[in-house]
């Protein structure tokens, strides 16, 4: 079991190395080329280079894509709280087939002593005028880091964009089993958050995964489109393997929804988190 950084709170230096290490070590940003001016030392970039990888079979962006690049959980950082996220939803206006870079313009709603709540407008990072898609958010502290923790170094990784580049879900080490549910493995340091909990991004890029699987099998087609998301998160992922179950449904003019259920099988396959899936069969003709 990782540990959980609330115990090095009476420790001001070990709970500043600790966070230097799990922040720099933490896959989901780092892999996207995401980030953020609150943790991040050097000039602000709130924006996100589009690769292959990150785009679904009609070329429009991945819901998990823009969930990583704008969690919108009220602007907490981990200098000033620990935190969890308590729900997340997205819709998409336009897909973004021949975008190249995203920008996140990101609005803190209202701050309490523990809730936070923001949303965002995310754009065509060349053409801002270009709105793409919506976010909206809220977050929990559960802990107090101790005074003084001072903004990072990033460690970003160089993903050279290529038709060879694996799918989201390999990188953060998920699979469709035997038994036909989409998981993730046991709990990794580099896929957890501080406080020794499964982090947002492999948690987006799962539910996702197998959304998008189960809704094409029902359409009989994978050429899907996310249109909308709504995820909330009931508990934190502490051990793991993480398992998916999926619940599609038909609906009219070509759309199809998914609801999801994560479960930690490490953990008396206790509910973690819960999502709903909305896509929209590409119609459009298909070149030769």
């Amino acid at each position: 079991m990782l540990r959980d950084i609330r115990e090095l709170t009476d420790s001001p230096e070990e709970y500043a190395a600790e966070l230097r290490r799990r922040w720099g070590g933490l896959l989901s940003y780092r892999y996207i080329g995401r980030s953020y001016a609150q943790m991040d030392l050097g000039p602000v970039d709130n924006t996100v280079t589009i690769r292959r990888d990150m785009r679904d079979p009609t070329g429009g962006l991945l819901l998990a894509v823009l969930g990583i690049a704008s969690p919108e959980g009220g602007h907490m950082s981990d200098l000033e709280a620990v935190p969890n996220p308590v729900i997340h939803s997205c819709q998409i206006l336009d897909p973004g087939r021949d975008v190249r870079r995203i920008e996140m313009v990101s609005e803190e709603l209202k701050r309490g002593r523990q809730m936070g709540y923001s949303r965002s407008k995310i754009v065509d990072a060349d053409r801002p005028g270009r709105v793409l898609a919506l976010t909206q958010g809220q977050g929990i502290s559960i802990g107090t880091p101790p005074d003084g923790l001072e903004k990072m170094k990033a460690n970003p990784l160089e993903v050279v964009d290529s038709p060879e580049l694996p799918p989201l879900w390999r990188v953060f080490g998920g699979q469709r089993r035997a038994d036909g549910h989409w998981a993730l493995p046991e709990l990794a340091v580099e896929v957890a958050s501080p406080d020794a909990a499964l982090h947002i991004g492999p948690q987006f890029v799962i539910l996702e995964t197998a959304a998008t699987d189960r809704a094409a099998m029902m359409a009989g087609t994978d050429r899907l489109q996310g249109v909308s998301s709504h995820v909330m998160f009931l508990a934190r992922g502490k051990a793991g393997p993480f398992r998916v179950e999926t619940e599609p449904m038909l609906g009219a003019d070509a759309v199809v929804a998914v609801r999801t259920v994560m479960r930690d099988e490490g953990v008396g396959d206790r509910i973690t988190t819960v999502g709903s899936y909305l896509f929209r069969v590409d119609q459009a003709p298909q070149r030769p």
